[in-house]
């Protein structure tokens, strides 16, 4: 976790694009959902890292605010 705080605190931009959904399995309360993403990380003009990836995860509706939340996030990415 400090690590992953480290790396995004020391960015100065990052960029996170959504891809096609590759599995989508809800009801009223739970969503679980596999997505590809594109992620791009800009430390300076010269120092660039560009990430393919898939996450899965699993949202869960609350029921006071009626938001989703991610309950659970799992990296599927192979770096």
């Amino acid at each position: 976790m400090k690590t992953s705080y480290g790396l995004f605190q020391n960015s100065q931009q990052l960029d996170l694009i959504w891809n096609n959904i590759l599995l989508s399995t809800s009801d009223s309360t739970t969503a679980e959902i596999i997505r590809g993403f594109n992620l791009t990380i800009t430390f300076s003009s010269t120092d660039v890292v560009r990430l393919d990836g898939r996450v899965d995860m699993t949202l869960r509706k609350d029921s006071q605010t009626g938001k989703w939340l991610i309950s659970k996030w799992i990296d599927q990415s192979s770096l």
